[in-house]
């Protein structure tokens, strides 16, 4: 990565500009959750012909269609503890490597327990770049700047599922077993994010964490200037905390609110992005309509998150994710019960949903990021990442079944129930906002 050859101003690193190196390393570090939505949306389109072509039963796709998560889980807190011990540097690229060698692998799959063994070995391998990606983006990023940067990787997710059904789409022009195709592409983005993470600097505050006080002088002299050093960062040296304070007094609350609203928030969207085009079937719309209609639905995930962004740092954490689990669920609840409505009432509502769920889901990077101190906070992102994957898969692995056992209103009354109990769940009548603030209040050394 090429570096920056002016310093911060005498603000210092913390209260510095934007500099080429941090918009850089942000759009390098978007390459996982890019990969993240790609992957798993291409399975919501390949997964038509697949069912056909493996003659899967409903319980079949259920667990294919989630079998990423499952991975997601096993990674992510692995991939978190490996980043707090051994850097964030070394497993930068060799993650997305993993994720090429699964996705080119699944190209010559033929039956189903195959493919779920590889499509949780690319689960494994996106759930450990989360952690290792968002923590280093962190440690590089002014502070005024982080919430927004940040969110970031999370548009990049919904514009990789977005990218998915454009592409899925087209490929499957190209006959029955076109899926290998849909499934096999993830390799070449994943390709093109490791070529430009190459040559990315450790973080200095891991570096500084470890006691390594002349290797993080010398990133920061090479990454921002001769005038640089470690006395710009309000770093913590030589910090002793494990990875077991994640679970003892302090941090156990932190994790179990990042968790749980991550988890509420995922669990609907990731049913949608799965089986879009089966839900809208399930309303009346035809092959071809459901896939576009899920394709315009994705688009609006973007559009949210872009609208969000754009008010992170105005109307605070706290106000944001309130509102957008209400309005979120509110439009779910009315497609619970009016699954019949017409074509275009259906599209609008599912539009409101993907708009105002936007804020939730930029906030699932921020917080965990914002909340822990640099020697735990890969662990407690990737313990977070893992822990809500396990109700983002139970879902996804219920969708079909319930489709067919239940029929598409039930199914849709459960999702905003999961919504609307976490407004509830993370802020319950009598406590505000100033009893959580206190313990929930933004790590110092970053």
């Amino acid at each position: 990565m090429s570096t920056v050859t002016r310093a911060s101003r005498h603000a210092g690193l913390e209260d510095g500009s934007l500099t080429p190196f941090h918009r850089k390393l942000t759009v390098y570090s978007s390459g996982g959750p890019f990969l993240d939505g790609y992957i798993m949306s291409i399975i919501g389109v390949a997964m038509l012909q697949i069912s056909d072509y493996m003659h899967l039963s409903v319980v079949w796709e259920g667990v294919i269609g989630a079998s990423a998560l499952v991975g997601i889980f096993l990674g992510g807190f692995v991939g978190g503890w490996l980043s707090d011990r051994f850097g964030r540097q070394v497993l930068y690229a060799l993650d997305l490597v993993a994720i090429i060698v699964c996705s080119v692998l699944q190209f010559w799959v033929e039956g189903p327990w195959m493919l779920l063994l590889l499509r949780i070995g690319v689960g494994i391998a996106v759930g450990a770049d989360y952690p290792i990606a968002t923590t280093l983006l962190t440690e590089f990023l002014p502070r005024r700047h982080r919430g927004p940067a940040i969110s970031f990787l999370m548009i990049m997710w919904f514009l990789g599922a977005a990218v998915a059904y454009v592409v899925g789409e087209w490929i499957s022009g190209l006959g029955g077993e076109s899926w290998r195709w849909m499934l096999a592409s993830a390799a070449l983005p994943a390709l093109v994010i490791v070529c430009l993470r190459h040559g990315t600097p450790e973080s200095p505050r891991w570096l500084i964490q470890k006691g390594r006080l002349a290797e993080a002088e010398a990133v920061l002299k090479k990454v921002f200037g001769p005038s640089a050093n470690i006395n710009d960062l309000e770093e913590q040296q030589g910090g002793s905390v494990s990875a077991r304070d994640l679970l003892k007094s302090g941090y156990l609350g932190r994790v179990a609110f990042v968790t749980t609203f991550w988890t509420c928030s995922i669990v609907p969207l990731f049913a949608v992005y799965a089986f879009g085009p089966r839900i809208l079937q399930s309303m009346g719309f035809d092959e071809d309509s459901a896939n576009t209609g899920t394709a315009v639905i994705n688009f609006l995930f973007l559009a949210g998150c872009l609208i969000c962004t754009v008010f992170i740092n105005r109307s605070g954490r706290r106000k944001l994710v309130i509102q957008s689990f209400l309005w979120s669920g509110a439009a779910l609840l009315a497609l619970g019960l009016f699954p019949g409505a017409p074509g275009p009432v259906i599209l609008a509502l599912f539009a409101a949903y993907a708009i105002a769920i936007g804020g939730a889901q930029i906030l699932q990077f921020v917080y965990p990021n914002e909340l822990f101190p640099t020697s735990i906070r890969g662990s407690a992102v990737g313990l977070a990442s893992s822990l809500s994957r396990i109700g983002a898969a139970a879902g996804t692995y219920l969708v079909p079944v319930m489709l067919t056992d239940l029929g598409i209103g039930p199914t849709m009354l459960i999702m905003p129930g999961k919504t609307l109990s976490r407004r509830r769940a993370v802020w319950p009548r009598g406590s505000g906002e100033r009893r959580l603030v206190p313990r929930l209040s933004v790590s110092r050394d970053i």
